[in-house]
């Protein structure tokens, strides 16, 4: 996408939905990877003093002249490993987005220029190469925070976290073991960021919908099969959401400017009413309220 002073490109790698989930979270990163890593921060540009909560002090001389080593993401978080020791911790929060400006060639004698910060443009970072990355968020509640890279694991937002569902932790005997004698329903205990790291709302009614689990089913009732089954339903509809660039709600985009599409193939999430799509089912989506939020489910074919 080119301004309309065709001085740049803009690439959208952020997220607006509710509230993004690992999917989204890790088409950032991939988004973000090629224009960070391996590249020195030029200047770092602070414009306000917090976000949904203080910045760190000094955080704009802390990190002009860095270089990335590495760009990883723990959960929802995006973690920006630096040459110095200390990693920069970005949270999207509701509304935030990292934006990709790209200059162009300019024309002879010109400078090549990126777009003027706008109101939400909390933080500007101009990265070697030429490329700038920007933290947009209207509502800020997003957050960003600079750690110790080895002491990453105390980190107060990191530290209570669950293992990774795409990580070699997170299986069938883990689970059955977090889930044992559990009254909770067991849509509630996967939404616990302590059970398990980065799951939300909208891959988890779709996880239980593929593992044919109803949302309400007490977690300690599964069996050790439904358990097995339900550990692949996540891994599954998370790298299918990953692999479609997530989930396109309110204004989420790609790092190339183009929409996620896996809110297409939604099997049950905002289907309250419509037939389900297993095959051979015949059911209609029903929405109930758990903890204050929506769960999606078809009450024929996952067991309750």
């Amino acid at each position: 996408m080119t301004t309309a002073g065709g001085a740049a490109a803009v690439r959208a790698a952020g997220a607006e939905t509710s509230l993004p989930e690992l999917p989204e979270v890790e088409t950032v990163r991939r988004g973000l990877e090629p224009v960070l890593t391996g590249r020195r921060i030029l200047h770092a540009e602070i414009r306000r003093p917090d976000l949904r909560w203080p910045l760190p002090e000094g955080l704009a001389d802390r990190l002009t002249g860095a270089r990335v080593e590495a760009l990883r993401r723990r959960s929802k978080y995006i973690l920006a490993d630096l040459a110095g020791g200390d990693t920069l911790i970005v949270h999207l929060g509701m509304s935030g987005r990292m934006l990709v400006s790209i200059p162009e060639a300019p024309a002879p004698g010109a400078a090549a220029v990126h777009p003027h910060p706008g109101r939400h443009d909390h933080v500007v970072l101009d990265i070697e190469g030429g490329a700038r990355v920007t933290f947009n968020d209207a509502r800020r509640f997003g957050a960003m925070d600079l750690w110790p890279t080895a002491a990453l694991a105390s980190h107060p937002r990191l530290a209570p976290l669950g293992p990774e569902p795409l990580g070699n932790e997170f299986d069938g005997p883990y689970l059955t073991a977090r889930l044992a004698r559990r009254l909770a329903p067991i849509k509630t205990l996967l939404l616990d960021q302590s059970m398990v790291a980065g799951l939300g709302n909208i891959y988890v009614c779709e996880a239980l919908w593929r593992a044919g689990i109803s949302p309400l089913r007490q977690a300690g009732s599964l069996r050790p099969d439904e358990i097995e089954r339900l550990v692949v339903a996540v891994r599954a509809v998370l790298n299918d959401a990953i692999a479609a660039g997530g989930s396109s709600l309110r204004d989420y985009r790609q790092a190339d400017g183009e929409l996620g599409y896996f809110q297409h193939v939604f099997a049950v999430y905002a289907r309250e009413g419509e037939a389900c799509t297993r095959e051979g089912c015949g059911g209609i989506v029903r929405r109930t309220v758990q903890g204050g939020r929506s769960s999606f489910h078809c009450p024929d074919c996952q067991h309750a």
